[in-house]
């Protein structure tokens, strides 16, 4: 077994792009990263596992984010967090199915003495056939520059009621514009030409598109917009190009967990959040 922390994200790429499209939808979080670092070349930590010159485990992270350690097995654990160390030694965390991030967490906690917190619980579900949500006034556009602060509000809004594994960036701009250039699809659901409900879905990688954040303000919740404009999200990614829709639910939150299968969505895999901090 050798273990590789890779400094650059072209060598990264090529070992652990091949891993990773070989399950989109498992590997969704990973996926997304690494088509930012292959445009932003700023990765905090770019870690493969080889065996028998081939490619078993990998595992990414960028600069204020979690690890994302789906395609990382259980049993490189320990080596993958000791080779990691000097590289990325204040990890804040890890994300990714259950059995791979508690593992990982063992291996910090053992290695550090980190108290472990869980930040939340998900649920991955991948579309198997949309069904369009009847009865729902108005419909959804796809929003541009000039919807930019109030997507900028609704998204601070999402944040300060969502449990997030990282406090959110101060500015949330750059990052929203910059998803707007590289292809995104932001949705807005419109009633009588005011946005009531909003959703993104990100632009294909290795044919899976992911819908998320999904926001609707208070005042107009209740009434089926963040069903519709979920589904024209969905829809969107179909026409990007996407072989498989995927999103996140958090388990706590029994509303989305039931409105996503009425949706078309099915539930894939169980995934966990961890937050790592100092004793």
């Amino acid at each position: 077994m050798r273990v590789t922390v890779h400094r650059r994200v072209a060598a990264f790429d090529a070992a652990a792009a091949p891993l990773y499209d070989a399950d989109p939808v498992r590997h969704t979080l990973a996926e997304t990263v690494l088509d930012r670092l292959r445009t932003t070349g700023a990765p905090q930590l770019l870690l493969t596992v080889a065996r028998g010159g081939a490619t078993v485990g990998a595992v990414v992270r960028e600069a204020g984010r979690n690890a994302a350690v789906s395609a990382l097995p259980p049993a490189y654990a320990v080596a993958a967090d000791e080779a990691a160390a000097a590289a990325d030694p204040d990890l804040p965390g890890a994300v990714g199915p259950v059995a791979e991030v508690e593992a990982y967490a063992r291996a910090v906690v053992a290695r550090t003495g980190a108290r472990v917190e869980v930040v939340m619980r998900t649920r991955l579900f991948r579309l198997v056939a949309l069904t369009e949500p009847g009865c729902v006034p108005g419909g959804a556009r796809v929003a541009g520059p000039d919807d930019v602060d109030l997507i900028v509000r609704w998204q601070a809004a999402f944040a300060a009621e969502a449990v997030s594994a990282l406090d959110p960036p101060a500015d949330p701009r750059p990052g929203l514009v910059e998803s707007m250039g590289r292809g995104a699809g932001h949705l807005l659901w419109e009633v009588e030409g005011e946005p009531v409900a909003y959703a993104t879905a990100r632009r294909p990688v290795a044919g899976m598109s992911r819908v998320g954040p999904v926001y609707t303000p208070p005042a107009s919740r209740g009434r089926g917009y963040g069903s519709a404009v979920t589904a024209a999200a969905t829809a969107w990614a179909g026409r990007a190009g996407a072989r498989e829709v995927v999103l996140f639910t958090d388990l706590a939150n029994p509303v989305s967990n039931a409105i996503y299968p009425r949706l078309g969505f099915r539930p894939v895999d169980d995934g966990l959040e961890l937050r790592f901090t100092t004793p």
